[in-house]
């Protein structure tokens, strides 16, 4: 808990006249003011985050942590349970959809067991953090425990606050966790006062009559476990995943140390929400990747005040949309860089 207090007590709002700076900085380039449309608003953001005019941003990282899910019994995931350990090690091999695209992208991926039901090879490449095995099934129970709950925030936030004090400059989060659109649709369900019907989509490739089922054990484990929406890690703990509680500690710290963190999918979002209701401010550190296809997610990003801006119809998860978004990342600071202002030509703003 100790960690977790200070990282919070660290999160202060970004520096709104670097971003002013910014902002004029961007207009008086030599173009259209807003004819770079988002390119210029995540200039604007990386410097109100970082504080910097022209931040190096090229070391980069995918963090994902991986977690099993005790309401995988209940019939909402199309796939086995073990392929949580077979991607975490795909990811580890780079042979995963997250390293193929971090590859391309420069970045490196680090993964950490936060609760896998399997036990891990300790030379095999990912780190254990393992809090417990698996989430318990929180139709019948809920999910884990406040300390665990808590656990999983503060293993991302050591996380996280390893990779910053490793150099890196800007962090992804991914995940591998069998289910988790399950949890992640009940966040958003209880933050949102919306119906699981609404944010129930197909996961990995879920049948039609199964989501049904999912909807309905999202209500029962809502009804059964009564959640408190003004409490993150209340939330997290009766109807959330330990690798959700790990990717919101990640944000956390990365607000807290002035790191810019890129949001991917549904399910990274689910974590968002969870961050941002421990701590508002942690809103304008994070920069959100895509329009997941996964049937909450538009519902999940309006509601935490995000627009992605990539939109390629994906719903991987894994961090491969943050991954990919690190290239738009890269264009918009190379923007700001390397274009000339029409004060440098003699000319005034068109």
């Amino acid at each position: 808990m100790e960690l977790l207090e200070k990282t919070l007590a660290a999160i202060a709002p970004v520096d709104q006249e670097m971003m002013k700076q910014a902002r004029e900085r961007v207009d008086f380039l030599l173009k259209p003011v807003g004819s770079l449309g988002v390119l210029e608003d995540i200039a604007v953001s990386v410097a109100g985050i970082t504080g910097q005019m022209h931040p190096d941003l090229s070391k980069k990282a995918v963090l994902v942590f991986a977690g099993d899910h005790g309401v995988f019994v209940e019939g909402v995931a199309a796939a086995p349970q073990e392929v949580t350990a077979l991607m975490a090690n795909m990811c580890v091999a780079g042979k995963s959809g997250v390293a193929a695209l971090s590859k391309q992208a420069g970045a490196d991926v680090f993964v950490c067991d936060v609760g896998m039901i399997c036990d891990i090879d300790p030379k095999g490449g990912i780190l254990d953090k393992k809090i417990r095995k698996g989430t318990a099934n929180m139709r019948v129970e809920a999910a884990m425990t406040r300390d665990e709950a808590i656990a999983a925030l503060e293993a991302g936030i050591d996380m996280a606050n390893r990779a910053i004090g490793n150099g890196y400059q800007i962090l992804g989060t991914g995940e591998v966790g069998i289910c988790n659109t399950t949890p992640s649709a009940a966040i958003f369900s209880v933050l949102g006062d919306v119906d699981a019907g609404e944010l129930t989509g197909a996961g990995a490739n879920l049948s039609e009559e199964k989501m049904l089922v999912k909807a309905q054990v999202i209500r029962d484990a809502i009804a059964l476990n009564k959640p408190d929406k003004n409490d993150g890690i209340d939330v997290l703990a009766k109807v959330g995943g330990l690798e959700i509680g790990a990717m919101a500690g990640t944000m956390l710290a990365g607000a807290a140390k002035k790191v810019p963190v890129v949001v991917d999918g549904f399910i990274s979002t689910a974590a968002a929400a969870i961050a941002i209701t421990l701590k508002p401010e942690v809103k304008d550190y994070l920069i959100c990747s895509h329009a997941s296809a996964e049937k909450g997610a538009a519902f999940g990003s309006e509601f935490i005040g995000a627009k992605p801006f990539l939109n390629m119809g994906m719903r991987l998860g894994e961090g491969s949309g943050a991954a990919l978004a690190f290239n738009i990342v890269d264009a918009a600071l190379s923007m700001n860089k390397e274009m000339a202002t029409y004060g440098e030509v003699g000319l005034g703003v068109v």
